[in-house]
């Protein structure tokens, strides 16, 4: 890839929407407190970078590279993982508002979503074996198709999965969120 290659280095409080960030590959990373909403990460490469209180709203990610990158305390509304580099994704997301984002065909095996909002998120067809919904509103989150098996989803909310559209064995919920698998018969839990 053309571009420049960054390692190991700190960007504050950076307004990227104003001055866009210079393509290429960055290693080590950090972003603090940044603005990327409505940019172009297009064919970036973010590789053990870490986002901070960044707001990534609505980037187009199209070939965008994220390997081992941790989000955490940002604003990621709307944003459409599944054009992302599939090769080698791995994020983390810590106490993030990911909103009307789509995940949509992605392998995302042994992914952690902590303390998150995921409201009306699209997982279809999306494989999170093995993943861990660490007290996150999954309310109207989309699961259609998708791969749950090994799943944790005990200390999360607001989901409704239904267990013949989509792989669930060994998947973990707790008592209270059982009512969650079976909303498609509309009856009354108490």
């Amino acid at each position: 890839m053309d571009g420049v290659y960054v390692e190991d280095k700190i960007f504050e409080k950076n307004n990227f929407a104003e001055s866009p960030l210079a393509q290429g590959d960055y290693e080590g990373c950090r972003f603090i407190n940044c603005n990327f909403s409505d940019t172009d990460l297009s064919h970036f490469n973010f590789s053990e970078c870490t986002f901070t209180g960044c707001n990534l709203s609505m980037a187009k990610l199209v070939k965008t590279s994220f390997q081992d990158t941790k989000f955490k305390d940002c604003k990621l509304l709307g944003l459409h993982f599944f054009d992302c580099n599939s090769f080698l994704f791995t994020v983390d997301f810590d106490n993030c508002h990911l909103n009307l984002a789509s995940f949509y065909k992605l392998k995302l095996k042994k992914i952690r979503f902590k303390d998150s909002s995921l409201h009306e998120v699209d997982f279809t067809e999306t494989d999170l074996s093995n993943s861990i919904f660490d007290n996150c509103d999954l309310s109207r989150t989309i699961f259609d198709s998708t791969i749950l098996e090994r799943a944790d989803l005990r200390t999360s909310f607001d989901y409704s999965i239904d267990p013949e559209l989509n792989r669930i064995k060994k998947a973990r919920f707790s008592t209270a969120g059982v009512a969650g698998l079976l909303d498609k018969y509309d009856i009354d839990i108490e």
